[in-house]
């Protein structure tokens, strides 16, 4: 399958910070997840990529067409930003019928497009609706109406699951998938390794403006599992708890932290999660909450940086 997108030597700075380094790859139709923590550069390639900003260096072609500056291609792209950019006083239809309108679809086509995009994430009910009087996750929902209104063949979402409850996320991570069946392009970018990894098995993980690595999730998952990944867990009884995991080849390390939880480091954090419960059924604990403070990837990027 040939290449739907490739950046060459891609590389962005604003002034003397550097927000992207001399990016080369390839991206296929399908699903791609774009990874990495906040501030790691997923934004500013996703840019790049639209078309919105302009390389400082290298450039991006989509089919061996240039990006940049090349209005032609910019109706084949359905982007979904991370902040929002809505006219408050408008109606979620009739932001999307107007966007639609812009794109150059007759009046009646635009109506009929704006119904589907309200239909496809849920708001029917709410398109007469002010879009200041939306709430944070219908707002989000509104955003990824609009980037697929005009049905697109190639998606760029950049944190889409961001302020939504679990059934709404559920739901777009389906209608993500479902686009793979389409032959779309879609980039998805998240800082949180489970969203990406109920979207798709293509991953690039991203760090400080580079490309730290880019292929399957068998072989994302080896790099990121090298990383001790630190869970904390509240019990009624945490020293019980403590002394029934010394030993246990899963945990790497053990101390107490605050309100009393016990905090592990492992590199198994999946055979971990699995013998907290049985523990707990076995000695008759009540464990309260079970949390990772990696759950941001932070920490694990800086730990692939250092190696």
């Amino acid at each position: 399958m040939t290449a739907r997108i490739r950046a060459d030597k891609l590389s962005k700075w604003y002034g003397n910070v550097l927000g992207l380094s001399d990016v080369t790859l390839d991206i296929e139709p399908g699903v791609t997840g774009l990874l990495g923590p906040n501030g790691a550069g997923k934004s500013t390639f996703m840019k790049l990529l639209t078309g919105q900003l302009r390389p400082s260096i290298g450039g991006v072609l989509i089919d061996g067409r240039p990006v940049w500056n090349n209005t032609a291609l910019f109706s084949r792209f359905g982007f979904c930003p991370e902040q929002d950019a809505f006219y408050e006083d408008m109606t979620g239809w009739d932001f999307l019928y107007r966007l639609l309108r812009l794109y150059g679809g007759s009046a009646d086509e635009a109506a009929a497009r704006a119904r589907r995009a309200l239909e496809f994430v849920e708001l029917t009910g709410d398109g007469a609706r002010l879009i200041r009087g939306y709430s944070r996750g219908m707002r989000q929902r509104l955003k990824f109406a609009q980037a697929v209104a005009h049905d697109p063949d190639i998606l760029v979402l950049d944190e889409p699951l961001n302020g939504l409850d679990p059934l709404s996320k559920r739901k777009i991570i389906k209608l993500i998938r479902d686009f793979k069946s389409q032959g779309k392009t879609v980039i998805v970018s998240s800082h949180v390794l489970p969203e990406i990894e109920a979207l798709t098995r293509s991953i690039i993980l991203i760090h400080q403006g580079k490309i730290l690595a880019q292929g399957d999730i068998h072989y994302i998952r080896d790099l990121i599992d090298g990383h001790p990944h630190v869970v904390a867990v509240k019990c009624d009884r945490p020293r019980d708890l403590a002394a029934r995991l010394v030993g246990e080849e899963a945990v790497v390390d053990i101390r107490f932290g605050e309100a009393g939880a016990v905090v592990l480091e492992t590199r198994n954090r999946d055979r971990l999660y699995g013998l907290l419960p049985r523990l707990a059924v076995e000695n008759g604990l009540d464990i309260e909450e079970i949390t990772s403070p990696d759950d941001n990837l932070q920490a694990v990027f800086d730990y692939l940086i250092g190696k």
